[in-house]
């Protein structure tokens, strides 16, 4: 029978350092040939959107389907049905929130465990939504921080992200009030904004002494967070799939543009199983869509630790349910 796990119950069992291990061995997985990761299906309505991610994973032995819809004014919310690839049975139902949240994290720590960076670690944080404090928090998971600076539109946002994330991390975190304050000068940046513009926010210019760029803001094709510029200057651009080529507007128009030549494409799995090198020196571009087996990976880690625990709802309480079972994004 099919248990439900809600966002307080998944809450506090998985650190960020877990988190990142765990995608490890789901990227490994993939490179070994044992997985199916499907492209995202898009359906737009008048009001909103749905988004539909599936993956397979043999080794681990679990299939999984993320679904996530918008409805304007409301958020987003997010669900992972969890299936045994043995008979098909449908193990479990999860928020998808924090498994969304924590495995975009935990994709940035992956790499940024690959790519030393000399002390004082300087961190640029373009947003200060739910991933860019998840951003952060990986980073710190990795490295030794020195400052912070974070850039919000909203200056109250950018403020109490600042004030949570220093008092979270006991690390200096200074509001600015532009992109280019928050990225010139600092050695990693993160672009993790909820800016939907064909005009990118980031400029290249900005990112001479940067030797780590994240960015996981966008995910749709028709929009780009970092323009052309910053990836023609790459000297190797990660991806956490090859989809993000065709799902990141960013790529798309670097593609386009003749700035991203394959031989400087690389994939996590790749640069996890040492199939591709990172660079010792110049900008590494790390772009991130997410896909179902990086949700899979969690979502089966919680399974295992949680799903036997006495007193949790199964799928056949939902209609009692008062609260469902996803959450909506602040």
């Amino acid at each position: 029978m099919a248990v439900m796990l809600g966002y307080k119950t998944l809450a506090g069992v998985l650190s960020m350092r877990e988190a990142i291990d765990l995608l490890e061995r789901a990227f490994a997985h993939e490179v070994a040939g044992s997985t199916v990761v499907s492209p995202k299906f898009i359906t737009d309505f008048k009001i909103g959107a749905m988004r539909i991610l599936f993956a397979t994973d043999e080794i681990a032995g679990y299939g999984a389907i993320k679904a996530y819809h918008s409805v304007k004014g409301t958020g987003a919310r997010y669900v992972v049905s969890l299936y045994s690839l043995k008979d098909g049975e449908l193990l479990a139902l999860l928020d998808g929130q924090l498994i969304t949240d924590l495995r975009t994290g935990a994709c940035s720590g992956v790499i940024a465990r690959r790519v030393p960076i000399d002390a004082p670690v300087t961190v640029g944080v373009i947003g200060s939504g739910n991933q860019a404090h998840k951003q952060l928090e990986c980073l710190a998971a990795v490295y030794k921080l020195d400052s912070v600076a974070v850039y919000s539109p909203n200056a109250a946002h950018r403020e109490h992200f600042a004030k949570t994330m220093a008092k979270q991390l006991g690390v200096k975190v200074t509001p600015v009030d532009s992109v280019e304050a928050a990225a010139r000068g600092r050695k990693i940046v993160v672009a993790a904004s909820s800016a939907r513009t064909t005009e990118p926010i980031l400029r290249s210019a900005w990112l001479a002494d940067c030797r780590l760029l994240c960015a996981v803001g966008n995910t749709r094709k028709q929009y780009a967070e970092a323009d052309v510029q910053c990836f023609r200057n790459a000297s190797l651009v990660v991806m956490d799939t090859l989809h993000a080529l065709e799902e990141a507007g960013e790529l798309r128009q670097a593609v386009e543009a003749g700035a991203l030549p394959e031989a400087k494409r690389a994939t996590l799995g790749q640069i996890v199983t040492g199939a591709a090198q990172l660079p010792e020196k110049g900008l590494i571009v790390f772009k991130s869509v997410g896909s179902a087996l990086q949700d899979l990976a969690l979502a089966a880690h919680y399974y295992e630790v949680l799903g036997s625990r006495p007193g949790l709802p199964s799928a056949d309480d939902l209609g009692s349910l008062r609260q469902p079972i996803w959450s909506i994004e602040p």
